[in-house]
This record gives structure tokens, C-alpha cells and sequence, in this order.
């Protein structure tokens, strides 16, 4: 995948009511600085200026997030009413989403859940990163779950390294970085959470990939898979050496797993995942209190413009 420019934004899935773009990496989403001059709105009006909602501040919803480095699937809602649809499958985390990384190390466990709970990190120095509980700094940490499976062994310019397919099964600010990282295995090129001593300054990007998306709506399946960038083909310093198991066998249990039933109106029109079979599971998230005024609120502003899924 070349990097990113005001020509080539790639279109994955494209309906009435949604686009799912494969983002590049190191592209903002939009921005309020007149200094970026490539963000994913920009291409978006640039490629589909008639699609651009002049009642929105940047133009086109966006459905949630990923970080400015990764790259993937993303959605993007196109008028007030699937935006609303979308927004309802997140609040009821019936979305499934399953990215590839490359990640430091051998891991020997073939699939683990990681479960440290997630914070903001208040260590001077350290503002907008996040950590796990029991570090320095770790404000309000809250369950957090991953799903992670190894899929390759090999070395990334000679150092070792796994590839591996990540689930998460909660929603937390730079989740998938954070429990990478606290494993011991963080993923390569994350300047955040890598290794220190300027190692990962090294590879051109940092190797997450949002690989898989599925947002069940009522009217319709927003379903989507991106092309897998972590290929020796595409990147030289990758090699792999020993498969540990196939990731097509993994995107198939992703597409037939049942869905939970929508919280009203009868099933959707497809369903997205449970997680991915073995080890044990955590115990279910509990259930969640009723909406406040405040949590109503935001809920209308989210549909009036667009409100920010935590992401990894």
C-alpha cells in the first residue's frame, strides 16, 4: 500500500447509505489546521464532492476512528439516519472489527485473551497515552479485553517478529497498542508504546492494520475486508518463516459466528461476531446502567456531526 494521497483513497464497500474506505497510514481523519494538507475528509470531498453533507462541519460522518498511524477499514455514514443506525450498533457493541499487526518478539501461545484494564496515564510527560492498571499514573482504568491469534513467525529486518490477528472486545483508546505493548510483544513502528531507544523509528509505519469491519444496521450489513499490507510482496523487510494458522480460516469464523439479537425490532440483517473460539472467555461485560442526560446529549451531537468510537 503506497502512502496516502489526495488521489488514491481506496473504496471498499459502498451502498446508498455508507462508504468504508481502506485509510492509509499516518492520515489524520480531519483536522482544523490549515498545516494538514492530506486528512481523510479531504479525500473525501476530492473524490465525492456531491456526497459531502454541508450541514456537518467536515462534511461526512464518520462512524468512529483509528489512530492517525493505522491504516484500514473505516466507515463512513452518508446522511443523519444511517449515521443514527451505525451509532446504535456501537452503543450495543454488536460491531465486529479483527486488525492484523507485527509485533515484537515470538509469541509462543498460539491464542490468549489479554485482559489488563486500560487507564489515561497522568505521569508528567506522558499526556493523551494511556496504561494499564497498577502502573505509575494509571487513572481510572476499566476493563479492557483482546482476542489475539498468531498467524506467522519471521523476522522484520531481522528481528524477530509475529504476525498476529487482534479482536477487541471492548472499545478503549489505543486498546490494541496499550495490550501489545503490556505483553511484552508491542507492535512494530509504534513510537508510543515500542521499545525505546529510537528502535522503532526504523520501519516507514506502524504495522496495524484494521483488517476487518462489520456493522450490522437494520437495513442493511455494512461488511468489509481490506487488503492484508503485511505481505513480503509489499514490504521487503517483512519474512516470514513458519505459519501458525491461516488467516482465512480466521476471517471465515468472524464471518458465520452468531450475533447477539438487537436490543429492539427483530434480527439484522446479519450478525457479527462472538469472539474467536479458544482459550476460556472472560466473563460478559456488566450490564450497563441506564442513559444519562449528559450520555443523551452527546448521543444528538454524534448525529448532528460525528462522535469519536474509542479506538486502538
Amino acid at each position: 500500500m503506497e502512502p496516502g494521497s489526495m488521489e488514491n483513497l481506496s473504496i471498499v464497500y459502498r451502498s446508498r447509505d455508507f462508504l468504508v474506505v481502506n485509510k492509509h497510514w499516518d492520515v489524520r481523519i480531519d483536522s482544523k489546521t490549515w498545516r494538514e494538507t492530506l486528512t481523510l475528509q479531504k479525500q473525501l470531498r476530492h473524490r465525492f464532492p456531491e456526497l459531502a453533507d454541508p450541514d456537518t462541519y467536515y462534511g461526512f460522518r464518520f462512524c468512529h476512528q483509528l489512530d492517525f498511524s493505522t491504516s484500514g477499514a473505516l466507515c463512513v455514514a452518508l446522511n443523519r439516519a444511517a449515521a443514527g443506525s451505525a451509532y446504535k450498533c456501537f452503543k450495543e457493541r454488536r460491531v465486529t472489527k479483527a486488525y492484523l499487526a507485527l509485533v515484537r518478539g515470538h509469541i509462543q501461545e498460539s491464542r490468549m485473551t489479554i485482559s489488563y484494564a486500560i487507564g489515561r496515564n497522568s505521569t508528567e510527560g506522558r499526556a493523551h497515552t494511556m496504561c494499564i492498571e497498577g502502573t505509575q499514573g494509571c487513572e481510572n482504568p476499566k476493563p479492557s479485553f483482546t482476542e489475539l491469534v498468531v498467524l506467522e513467525h519471521g523476522l522484520y529486518a531481522g528481528d524477530p517478529v509475529s504476525k498476529v490477528l487482534l479482536q477487541p472486545l471492548t472499545g478503549r483508546t489505543h486498546q490494541l497498542r496499550v495490550h501489545c505493548s503490556a505483553l511484552g510483544h508491542p507492535i512494530v513502528g509504534d513510537l508510543t508504546y515500542g521499545q525505546a531507544s529510537g528502535r522503532e523509528d526504523q520501519p516507514f509505519r506502524m504495522m496495524l492494520h484494521a483488517f476487518y469491519l462489520r456493522i450490522p444496521t437494520q437495513a442493511e450489513c455494512v461488511e468489509a475486508r481490506t487488503p492484508d499490507p503485511f505481505v513480503p510482496t509489499l514490504d521487503a523487510c517483512w519474512s516470514p518463516h513458519t505459519l501458525v494458522q491461516p488467516l482465512d480460516q480466521l476471517v471465515q469464523v468472524l464471518r458465520t459466528a452468531p450475533d447477539p439479537e438487537p436490543t429492539e425490532g427483530g434480527p439484522g440483517p446479519c450478525s457479527p461476531s462472538v469472539p474467536l473460539p479458544e482459550p476460556g472467555r472472560p466473563p460478559p461485560p456488566p450490564a450497563k446502567p441506564p442513559e444519562t442526560e449528559a450520555q443523551r446529549a452527546s448521543c444528538l451531537q454524534w448525529l448532528s456531526e460525528w462522535t469519536p468510537e474509542p479506538d486502538n
